[in-house]
C-alpha cells in the first residue's frame, strides 16, 4: 500500500516539525508527484528531521544512508552471502539486499545523508535507478521499483570539508529544495522542545541570549562556519548542569 501524501499528512507533520511549513508543503507535494528530492543547506537545518518525520507519520519503510568516500555501489545494492554462495551456487535466495534494493522492493524512502560526498561510480548507480525506475544486478537479474520507492538525498554546501559538485545529471532528476536557519523565535521552540529539562530551569531572557549568541556566529567576520541550533541546545543542557554543580542558579552571572 502506497502512503498517502495529502494535506493530512501535511498538517500532522506540521505539528511534529517547528517552522517548515513551506518546506514541509514543497516535500509532501514532490512526493505526490512521485519525484525524488534534493535537500541542500547547512548541517543542523533539519533535513534529517523532515524526512523521518515524513516517514514516520505515513508508516512508509526509511532505509538511511550515510553518504561517504567507502559508499561503493556494493554496499549500497547488496552482495551475494560466500557461505550460500558455496553451497547452493548463485540463487537469489544467496543474495543480501543492501539499503536501496530493499526501498526498491518495498517502496521506502531512501534517504542519503551528504550525498556531495559519495564516489562517482556510486553516484552513477543512483543517476540509473532515479531515470529507469530499476536496477539490473549481475547474477541476480533486474530489480523493478515499487511505485511507492522515492530517493531523497541531503547535500551540504559544497565547500564543505570533503565535499564535492554533484553532477547536473542528478539536478535534472530531483526536485530541489534549499533548507535555511529558521527564525530566532523557531529555534528557541527547538531548543525548549530538546531540552524540556534543561529549558524549564532557564529563564526566558537566558534562551534568548544562547540562540542569539549562536545565530551570531554564522555572520560574524572571523568564523568561517557558524553553530546550528544545536549548539544552543548544547549551551542550555551544559548551562543547567553546571548551576547544578556550582549549587547556584542559572542566571548567576558566574556560571552564563
Amino acid at each position: 500500500m502506497q502512503p498517502s501524501y495529502d494535506s493530512e499528512l501535511l498538517n500532522l507533520l506540521t505539528t511534529s516539525v517547528v517552522g517548515r511549513r513551506r518546506e514541509l508543503e514543497s516535500v509532501v507535494a514532490a512526493l505526490a508527484a512521485g519525484r525524488h528530492l534534493l535537500l541542500e543547506g547547512p548541517p543542523g537545518t533539519g533535513k534529517s528531521t523532515v524526512l523521518r518525520s515524513v516517514a514516520k507519520c505515513t508508516s512508509s519503510g526509511f532505509e538511511f544512508v550515510e553518504g561517504n568516500a567507502e559508499l561503493t555501489p556494493a554496499r549500497l545494492v547488496g552482495t551475494f552471502d560466500p557461505s550460500v554462495v558455496l553451497a547452493e551456487g548463485y540463487v537469489a535466495e544467496a543474495f543480501v539486499d543492501g539499503p536501496l534494493l530493499c526501498a526498491l522492493r518495498e517502496g521506502a524512502l531512501l534517504y542519503i545523508e551528504e550525498i556531495n560526498r559519495i564516489p562517482e561510480e556510486t553516484l552513477n548507480l543512483l543517476i540509473t535507478v532515479m531515470s529507469e525506475a530499476e536496477l539490473h544486478v549481475p547474477r541476480l537479474g533486474r530489480v523493478q521499483a515499487h511505485p511507492g520507492f522515492r530517493l531523497v538525498a541531503a547535500m551540504n554546501p559544497f565547500d564543505s570539508v570533503g565535499t564535492a559538485r554533484i553532477a547536473s545529471a542528478v539536478y535534472d532528476r530531483c526536485c530541489r529544495l534549499a533548507m535555511g536557519y529558521q527564525d530566532a523565535a523557531d529555534e528557541e521552540q527547538i531548543v525548549r522542545a530538546a531540552a524540556p529539562v534543561a529549558s524549564d530551569a532557564i529563564d526566558p531572557n537566558t534562551m534568548q541570549a544562547a540562540v542569539a549568541m549562536v545565530r551570531d556566529t554564522r555572520t560574524h567576520s572571523e568564523i568561517r562556519t557558524g553553530s546550528s541550533v544545536r549548539g544552543a541546545i548544547d549551551f542550555v543542557m551544559v548551562l543547567r548542569e553546571l548551576a547544578a554543580l556550582r549549587g547556584t542558579s542559572t542566571q548567576d552571572p558566574s556560571v552564563s
